[in-house]
C-alpha cells in the first residue's frame, strides 16, 4: 500500500504513506492478550518486496507505519435475510479498548500507528499498490497450519 488515510466530517485524522491498513474487527471473545498478540503478528508479516522481488521486508525494514480503523462491519453475517446482522461483533464497551489496545501494542513494537476514530462515520481512502490482501482472523491464528 502506498499511502491511506481516514476522515471524519471532511478532516483528516490519520495519514500514512507506505505501511499497512488495518480494518479491524473484534468479537465477543477477544482478550487485551489477543489484541497484543494480533499487533504483534501485523508487525512482524514481511509482505515488501527486496531488491529480488521476494516478500522479504517488513515494515520496521521499510520504515512503514499502519492506519489503524475500527470495522465492525467485518462481522456482518449475510447468510439470512437481506439485512446484514453484526450479532458476531463485539459491543462498543469491549471493542473500544481493544482497538486501543491492538494500536498501542503497535506502537511498543516501533512501529507508527495513526488512528482512525472510534465508532465514528470515517471516510477511508487507499491507494493499493499491489497484490497483497490478507485476512488475520484471531480464532485462526491458535488453529493448526495447513499441511
Amino acid at each position: 500500500m502506498t499511502e491511506a488515510r481516514v476522515a471524519v466530517n471532511g478532516e483528516t485524522i490519520g495519514e500514512i504513506a507506505r505501511g499497512f491498513l488495518v480494518l479491524l474487527g473484534v468479537s465477543p471473545t477477544d482478550t487485551p492478550a489477543v489484541a497484543v498478540k494480533m499487533a504483534v503478528k501485523v508487525a512482524g508479516l514481511r509482505i515488501f518486496e527486496d531488491t529480488e522481488g521476494r516478500m522479504n521486508l517488513g515494515l520496521k525494514d521499510t520504515g512503514g507505519a499502519v492506519l489503524c480503523v475500527s470495522q465492525f462491519t467485518l462481522y456482518g453475517d449475510i447468510r439470512k435475510g437481506r439485512r446484514p446482522s453484526f450479532d458476531a461483533a463485539a459491543r462498543p464497551q469491549l471493542a473500544g479498548p481493544l482497538y486501543e489496545a491492538f494500536c498501542a501494542a503497535i506502537e511498543a513494537e516501533g512501529i507508527r500507528c495513526e488512528r482512525g476514530r472510534f465508532g465514528a462515520h470515517m471516510a477511508v481512502h487507499l491507494v493499493n499498490d499491489g497484490p497483497v490482501t490478507l485476512i488475520l482472523d484471531s480464532d485462526a491464528l491458535e488453529a493448526p497450519q495447513r499441511s
